[in-house]
C-alpha cells in the first residue's frame, strides 16, 4: 500500500499540472498537533517562466504567486477529497538551491550532484549518507562514496536534497558568506492551515 505523502502526490498532480506547473513531490510529516502537508513544484519544462531565474534561485521560474494559486487550488480539492483526517497545514514552496528529489526520475536528472541522503531502513550500517549520484537504472541509484560505489533501492530512500556547491556558486567559503547564500537561495513559499476541513489562510509568504 502506498504511503501517504505517494497518496497525495497522485490525487493533487493533476490540479498543479492544470495550473501549468509540475508537482516535485510531497513530504507528509505528521504530528501530535497535526500534520504538515509540504508540496514542491516547479514551472513545467518548455514554457516561458521555465527559463532561467534571474535571481539564481532554486525553483526556475516560480513565483509567490504560482505558489499561492496552487495552494488556493489543493486547498479546495482537500476540502472536498478530505484525505487527511484531523488537522494539517499546508505548505506550497519551490524547491530551492539545496532541492528535494523524489523518485529514481529525479536522481537521473540530477546524475553527478552531491546528495544528501536518509533511508528508510538501514544499509550496510547505514541510514544516512551523503554522496555523488553516479548513475540511475531503473529504480536502482549509484552513488558514489569517498571512491566507493553505494547502491540503494529507490524505494528504500526516505528523503534526499541536493548539496549546493557554494563556491561554484561564486560564494566564499567562509560561514558568514555560506548563511548569506542560503539566504540569497531561499525558496519562495506560501501556507494554508486547515482545521476540520475548514481552511484558515495566512496572507503572509515568505522565504525560509
Amino acid at each position: 500500500m502506498a504511503d501517504k505523502a505517494t497518496q497525495l502526490t497522485e490525487l493533487l498532480a493533476p490540479t498543479v499540472e492544470a495550473l501549468g506547473l509540475e508537482l516535485l513531490g510531497i513530504e507528509y510529516l505528521p504530528a501530535p498537533g497535526g500534520a504538515l502537508v509540504r508540496l514542491y513544484i516547479d514551472v513545467a519544462a518548455g514554457t516561458d517562466a521555465g527559463q532561467a531565474d534571474p535571481e539564481g534561485e532554486g525553483g526556475q521560474g516560480v513565483t509567490i504567486e504560482h505558489c499561492e494559486a496552487v495552494s488556493r487550488e489543493v486547498s479546495a480539492q482537500l476540502d472536498v477529497e478530505d484525505p487527511i483526517s484531523g488537522n494539517y497545514t499546508l505548505e506550497v514552496s519551490s524547491p530551492g538551491i539545496d532541492r528535494p528529489l523524489f523518485g529514481a526520475t529525479q536522481f537521473a536528472q540530477f546524475q553527478g550532484e552531491m546528495v544528501k541522503v536518509g533511508l528508510k531502513l538501514p544499509q550496510d550500517g547505514r541510514r544516512r549518507l551523503t554522496g555523488r549520484i553516479v548513475s540511475v537504472e531503473d529504480q536502482t541509484v549509484t552513488f558514489d562514496l569517498d571512491g566507493a560505489p553505494f547502491v540503494v533501492q529507490a524505494d528504500n530512500i526516505d528523503k534526499a536534497r541536493i548539496v549546493p556547491d557554494w563556491a561554484a556558486l561564486g560564494l566564499a567559503p567562509s560561514q558568514d558568506k555560506k548563511d548569506k547564500g542560503r539566504a540569497t537561495g531561499a525558496t519562495r513559499k506560501a501556507n494554508h492551515t486547515s482545521r476540520d476541513n475548514k481552511r484558515s489562510d495566512d496572507p503572509s509568504a515568505g522565504a525560509e
